[in-house]
């Protein structure tokens, strides 16, 4: 299945490495980061939420005391911005954003907290899941069942005091353990969820500070809903599908195309992985500078990789064929502080999710779950 799947993203990986002499973007080999101008392409700066553009989610009015007088003073998780979703969070390790489009699952890094949260309503709680977030771990991965309109389970990657696992969610029940016996060591214990073109689960795991290259860490794996190796992977028997991973920060699956791609903090640089069945090659995209590579959004031809120590979004506009990069903006630059979590709405939405209280400068209403428009066509392209 894996091979039928990838065979056009393996083809394009091919027609990449044989073109020659590409105006934009040399293709043959790793891309490093140069710095953009920010603001530019037709999203023309930082993008918001248009007041009439979603009539679902109308931005919050002035209220009035009964006598007529000025408005109250605002609280302090009260956040004036329209794209604001939900506030006074503990630092956001995953979103997965519901069918309906107007609410979503967040998962607490250090809590071990799930909340449904919707703008205008207060969270709630959903589960918890034991967790010991030491060493980058706790609750970090997140998603919804590829058939959740029937089933409505859920599944968590959580690091425990024993291990790291995924874990299933159903509605009123404890969390269950789905996949243990992932290594856990001083560092590198988060690790990230996405969902395939075909149903399986996609699980990058951190390599526990430099576990046994034989063991679950540092590897993608691919497994069904229950757990076991999903088929078409490269070793039936075994449920990992890439290897070379240091510390992952998202996985995203572009639903047009079927690239999937794995964000990276590597030991000298953070990179973006073009998912192959077997060992990782070389990264499609570097960044020697670090900015903390987070969760991720794949859409039809942009990449949108959410960055932490850089506190931006950062977008990498893709040819659909070839998968070939195009053109690179910056967003939201130092707007909302430390960007971790992302995930894409069904209505194209970008939903982000902060870490303010972890290494930031949180501000009163932090941490927060924003929400943007789809990335525009167009961009600023790299000579």
């Amino acid at each position: 299945m894996w091979g039928r799947v990838r065979r056009a993203s393996a083809a394009a990986l091919l027609a990449v490495g044989l073109t020659a002499g590409c105006a934009t973007f040399p293709d043959n080999g790793p891309r490093e980061w140069q710095e953009q101008i920010e603001g530019a392409g037709e999203l023309g700066g930082i993008p918001r939420v248009p007041e009439s553009a979603d009539p679902r989610t109308p931005p919050p009015s002035a209220q009035q005391s009964p006598q007529g007088g000025p408005p109250p003073e605002p609280q302090p998780c009260d956040d004036p911005d329209p794209a604001v979703v939900e506030t006074c969070l503990e630092p956001v390790g995953a979103v997965a954003v519901l069918p309906d489009g107007v609410s979503a699952l967040v998962a607490e890094r250090t809590t071990g907290r799930v909340l449904r949260v919707e703008r205008g309503t207060d969270p709630e709680l959903v589960a918890t899941v034991a967790v010991d977030a030491s060493g980058g771990g706790g609750l970090t991965g997140l998603v919804l069942s590829p058939s959740y309109a029937e089933d409505r389970l859920v599944y968590a990657y959580a690091t425990t005091p024993e291990d790291n696992r995924v874990l299933l969610i159903a509605e009123g029940e404890p969390p269950k353990p789905l996949l243990t016996g992932i290594p856990r060591g001083a560092s590198n214990n988060g690790g990230a969820l996405g969902v395939d073109v075909d149903g399986s689960l996609l699980v990058a795991t951190g390599d526990a500070g430099g576990a046994d290259p034989a063991s679950l860490a540092g590897k993608l794996l691919r497994i069904d809903t229950f757990g076991r190796p999903a088929i078409g992977n490269p070793d039936p028997a075994s449920p990992v599908l890439s290897s070379g991973l240091t510390a992952p920060g998202g996985v995203c699956v572009n639903p047009a195309t079927t690239a999937a791609w794995v964000t990276d903090r590597a030991g000298t640089q953070d990179v973006l992985h073009l998912v192959v069945p077997g060992p990782l090659g070389p990264p499609a995209w570097t960044w020697p500078d670090r900015p903390g590579v987070a969760g991720c959004v794949a859409q039809f031809d942009v990449v949108a990789v959410a960055q932490t120590v850089a506190t931006s979004l950062f977008v990498l506009r893709t040819d659909p064929v070839t998968t070939a990069f195009t053109a690179t903006e910056t967003q939201l630059a130092g707007v909302y502080g430390r960007l971790a979590a992302a995930a894409p709405g069904p209505d194209g939405l970008i939903w982000l999710g902060t870490v303010n209280k972890d290494g930031g400068v949180p501000v009163p209403s932090d941490d927060r779950v924003v929400v943007l428009p789809p990335v525009a066509s167009g961009g600023q392209s790299r000579a």
